[in-house]
């Protein structure tokens, strides 16, 4: 059994709809729109859910996108996932795109827009330090770096080619020995 973290919420329109579970077992949880929105071609628009709350501290409520709706209209959360902080109290409204270049694109009261997930959030604590690579273990580049398709790579024995091709790089463990 999952735990349950309470979360005390109002409405603040007389239309609001609590967010729920469409299935018991799943992570996140619809939210509606409180009122019709046309959203014009190409335009972001905010759609209201008529609630407010107040989260735990610790938590965070991650605003994502349903994949229906991303799948079958042109309707996109452009800042995927957003954050609901736990310290925020005005009403909670859904960013929404028009990704359509032509066609306008209406979500009616009541719609499913979005969902939520619900986070723990631990506080980070920065420590400044001459060299983070010297720390742990440093998996090499980013942005990328590990390619693309993983089915057309040949096996090579002792592991699997890189890719790029590029040469794994030497690098200095926190203990000072050079890897490869």
């Amino acid at each position: 059994m999952r735990e349950k973290v309470e979360i005390f919420v109002e409405k603040c329109r007389e239309t609001a709809i609590l967010p729920r579970y469409a299935h018991e077992d799943d992570a996140g949880m619809d939210i509606y729109a409180a009122q019709t929105v046309v959203i014009e071609a190409g335009r972001t628009a905010l759609v209201p859910t008529g609630l407010k709350m107040a989260i735990p501290d610790g938590f965070e409520l991650q605003v994502r996108p349903r994949s229906g709706l991303s799948l079958k209209t042109p309707l996109r959360v452009p800042n995927s996932p957003g954050t609901i902080d736990s310290g925020y109290r005005d009403e909670i409204c859904v960013i929404v795109w028009n990704s359509s270049d032509s066609e306008a694109f209406t979500v009616n009261q009541g719609d499913r827009i979005a969902q939520f997930v619900l986070a723990r959030v631990p506080m980070a604590v920065f420590t400044e330090v001459e060299s983070a690579s010297a720390i742990g273990t440093d998996r090499g580049g980013g942005f990328g770096s590990s390619g693309v398709n993983d089915v057309a790579a040949p096996v090579k024995a002792g592991g699997a080619a890189r890719a790029s091709g590029a040469k794994k790089k030497s690098r200095k463990t926190a203990a000072g020995e050079e890897s490869k």
